[in-house]
């Protein structure tokens, strides 16, 4: 079964500031598959954080179609807070964030039964961290 790591990060200046997110693709051999920055208007850490997991996610079943019901995905993201509420570990307690997790956790069930939210360190997590941060600090 094909793996394929998906990390997320975002940049939140502010919190709530101006936000971007960064999307890294790769695949079980190392090979990237897709790179994606996108600057989100004002929001907060955990929204950024939630808006890019949405982004990776969209851009996973865009990539992969059908397959990506037998594939198996881990999505790396570097806020613990999202990564347990994502599993069901922990509560979401701001209202506002809701509306995602309910359209991420459909997307899981619809498309990724197998996947895996794991929380890793900033430098474990470069790649998307300097896609968010770069688009953020106009150097993109």
């Amino acid at each position: 079964m094909q793996k394929v790591i998906c990390s997320t990060a975002s940049k939140s200046r502010g919190n709530p500031g101006p936000s971007a997110i960064g999307v890294f693709i790769v695949g079980e051999d190392g090979e990237v598959i897709k790179e994606v920055a996108q600057t989100i208007g004002n929001a907060s850490s955990n929204f950024a954080e939630y808006y890019g997991v949405m982004v990776g996610l969209q851009n996973l079943s865009t990539l992969f179609g059908a397959k990506t019901k037998t594939m198996d995905f881990e999505l790396r993201l570097e806020s613990e807070l999202v990564k347990k509420q994502l599993n069901n570990e922990s509560e979401i307690n701001d209202p506002g964030l809701v509306p995602m997790f309910i359209e991420i956790h459909n997307m899981c069930v619809a498309a990724f039964p197998q996947i895996t939210f794991v929380q890793v360190s900033t430098m474990e997590n470069k790649a998307a961290v300097e896609l968010a941060h770069n688009l953020l600090d106009g150097v993109r």
